[in-house]
């Protein structure tokens, strides 16, 4: 974790007297600074604050350290800032997590011109099917598809994620196709889920009406990419983003189904730790994201 950082949180909880208001002075979610302040006491091997309901107190390490917090940032104050085109120009490493589908899909090419466009920065990019915990992953930026979005996590929304209804023209011979979206209840749908039924949600295109269908099957999974193969090779019928059932669309592997009712759309969100003191690599790869999919 970043000393400046933590040290930066340690004098606002102090001043601010609370870990609420110094949240809002940095604009920076709570979990964070309860991290930082825990990393702190780390770092101290001390207990630093002395916490009742009505205030918080230093201790006599907390007094040492409130000092000391003050001693670095006025040291880091007074280091030489890079001058002219240098200090505006994006460098660095940058650590992305996503899921597998849009690391394959998406972000494999959109972070190969980030890359000829920025050309001293660097990514490590992390892919997994979970949401991940950036400071503890050492990760700068996560993106992720979804409505359901924790509202104290700090994110910029990047785009939007459009759905299709999809399936093989094997399990349509075999199963017959669906003319409603109610006629989902009654096929095998491929899941994003461990168990359980999941909730497809519709918008009629002709009367704007809302549907939402209770769909279920024999195969879930916390993978889209394992939902789009499984498609492709005929066990049932998938909800999957467009981009990536596209191109198997186009070469006939898979069927579009029910073009008349459009999926719930998804956000693309770039989630982050801080937007105070960001690095400009950092912000220039948000700006460029922004872009990116507005474009695509």
């Amino acid at each position: 974790m970043d000393r400046l950082v933590a040290a930066k949180v340690f004098i606002a909880i102090v001043e601010g007297g609370s870990l609420t208001a110094a949240a809002d002075a940095l604009d920076m979610s709570r979990a964070m600074v309860t991290r930082n302040l825990a990393q702190m006491e780390e770092w101290a091997a001390a207990r630093l604050l002395h916490r009742s309901t009505r205030r918080l107190s230093l201790t006599p390490a907390g007094e040492i350290t409130l000092a000391r917090c003050h001693q670095l940032l006025e040291i880091a104050g007074q280091m030489t800032v890079l001058d002219g085109s240098e200090a505006d120009t994006p460098r660095g490493l940058i650590r992305v997590a996503c899921a597998q589908i849009l690391a394959q899909q998406v972000l494999g090419a959109a972070l190969t011109q980030y890359l000829r466009q920025y050309p001293q920065t660097a990514v490590d990019l992390v892919v997994n099917g979970r949401a991940v915990n950036l400071v503890e992953e050492r990760i700068d930026l996560a993106v992720r598809i979804t409505n359901e979005l924790d509202p104290n996590l700090i994110s910029r929304p990047l785009g939007v994620c459009e759905s299709v209804v999809c399936a093989s023209p094997a399990y349509l011979a075999a199963h017959g196709t669906p003319q409603r979206v109610e006629d989902l209840a009654h096929h095998n749908c491929l899941t994003y889920s461990y168990f359980g039924k999941s909730l497809w949600k519709f918008t009629d295109a002709k009367t704007g009406e809302l549907a939402s269908v209770p769909v279920s099957g024999n195969l879930s999974a916390n993978e889209s990419m394992a939902l789009l193969a499984a498609a492709r090779e005929g066990a049932g019928i998938a909800l999957q983003p467009l981009f990536a059932a596209a191109p198997l669309i186009k070469s006939g592997e898979l069927v579009r189904l029910l073009p008349r009712y459009l999926p719930q759309t998804l956000g693309i969100h770039g989630i982050y730790s801080s937007r105070r003191q960001m690095p400009l690599a950092l912000r220039a790869m948000l700006d460029f994201l922004v872009d990116w999919f507005a474009t695509r």
